[in-house]
């Protein structure tokens, strides 16, 4: 007896004694629970919109959810939240993207999504977002395999769209260039991010500091000359 007494005392502990948690185990657990009921949510908001053939919220689904949102389907602000889901397909939402960008936006409800978007915008509003935003509206826009460039009346709602705000008379003048000339049928990506540079670095209108000599693409030595011959 006195031995069994002595291992007792000196033995394993009791396999019944409770487990404790440190207050950071609770928290992750609480965490971890808090954030698989916003992911189903996330989840059940998708499905809400999506097409039941083919899995995917569609064009139709994406007006309907503007429609809930009170947002036109043309606000550049769709365009954002696609930007923000990395949307690959134009029109379509498919559930990966659509679980990306609602989770980033801490929106699982049709109420909290339209609520994110001035947050949406003012983030890709800051410099170092908007050069990637500018190019994506473009990647967005090839809407065919291999496309890589994009018919003059597109670009030119693509251009009011995305940079209008920015950049009013810049894009007035050349959506007026690009709608009266006739050397260009489609604009490419190269073309594209050279008229974002040159909002940003030309003097307009007076246009004193463009040198054609920069390997500026040559619609805009064209769109430049054409702007002159205006003034002049």
């Amino acid at each position: 007896m006195m031995r069994r007494s002595a291992s007792k005392k000196t033995g394993q502990p009791n396999s019944t004694n409770p487990i404790t948690y440190s207050p950071s185990d609770l928290f992750r657990t609480a965490s971890s629970k808090a954030s698989s009921k916003e992911m189903e949510r996330i989840d059940n908001l998708f499905y809400a919109y999506a097409n039941r053939s083919s899995g995917m919220i569609d064009p139709e689904g994406i007006e309907t959810l503007c429609s809930d949102m009170e947002v036109d389907h043309t606000d550049v602000r769709i365009l954002m939240l696609a930007w923000k889901m990395r949307a690959e397909k134009q029109g379509y939402f498919i559930l990966e993207e659509w679980r990306r960008g609602l989770k980033a936006l801490r929106a699982d409800t049709v109420s909290k999504l339209r609520k994110a978007l001035p947050e949406l915008e003012k983030e890709i509003r800051r410099p170092s977002n908007f050069v990637d935003f500018y190019s994506y509206s473009f990647r967005y826009c090839l809407t065919e395999e291999k496309q890589k460039s994009i018919d003059i009346e597109s670009i030119c709602q693509l251009l009011d769209l995305v940079l209008g705000s920015q950049f009013r008379a810049q894009v007035d003048y050349f959506i007026d260039y690009l709608k009266i000339q006739s050397d260009y049928k489609v604009i490419n990506m190269d073309q594209w991010m050279g008229f974002f540079r040159f909002c940003n670095e030309i003097s307009f209108p007076d246009l004193n500091n463009y040198n054609p000599d920069l390997a500026w693409p040559l619609v805009l030595d064209n769109f430049v000359e054409w702007m002159q011959a205006k003034q002049s």
